[in-house]
């Protein structure tokens, strides 16, 4: 009788531990420009300093993020989107301004969740990939922000409009840095890459 309690008693612990492991990852690109003398070999990122990318890994290697589809918009036209919501992997997404994923300055937050911020949070991806929820625009949601929409749906952020998140996140370090210091506050496991000493990295 005791060796089954022992056996049933591991088997509960091992069930249970996926479910205490759960996390997000979000993953945060440096904006940057190059550095004067390597101008000629170093490409300019769009947004620059203030530029860089944010998106959120839930499954090994596949980062949701939102992006620009099309014509670029400088107000946000709600009835022709010219915006789409992606999955890549690591390597693509910290590509995606034309940097090496090795090269490139970065920061990667885990957040704890439960089984039903999992849930909630699959069933928005599927729903953005199909049908994007709104446009990408300079006055308008952009990686940060939407970032910030789909956290502020899991209850990890405080719920705005979208208008207030727009402003509220006009670029990812805007998001970045308090997520960074609530890591710190909570223990949050953080992972870091420097960048190529040949750009000039926006800093936190």
């Amino acid at each position: 009788m005791k060796q089954f309690i022992l056996v049933l008693t591991v088997f509960i612990s091992l069930c249970a531990r996926p479910q205490d492991s759960l996390y997000l990852k979000v993953h945060f690109l440096y904006g940057s420009k190059p550095l004067k003398k390597y101008k000629s070999t170093e490409a300019k990122w769009f947004g620059g300093i203030l530029g860089g990318h944010a998106g959120i890994e839930s499954d090994s290697n596949k980062i949701l993020s939102f992006s620009p589809s099309g014509k670029f918009h400088w107000i946000a036209k709600d009835r022709e989107r010219h915006s789409r919501y992606t999955i890549k992997s690591e390597n693509e997404f910290y590509a995606i301004l034309g940097g090496h994923p090795d090269s490139v300055k970065k920061a990667v937050v885990y957040i704890p969740i439960t089984l039903e911020q999992k849930r909630i949070f699959d069933s928005v991806s599927r729903c953005y990939l199909k049908e994007t929820p709104y446009d990408y625009a300079f006055i308008g949601m952009r990686c940060g922000a939407a970032t910030y929409e789909i956290l502020s749906q899991l209850g990890i952020a405080r719920g705005y409009s979208n208008g207030t998140v727009s402003r509220k996140v006009f670029y990812p370090k805007k998001l970045r840095k308090p997520l960074l210091k609530e890591a710190e506050l909570n223990g949050w496991k953080v992972e870091r890459q420097n960048g190529s000493i040949k750009r000039k990295w926006e800093k936190d």
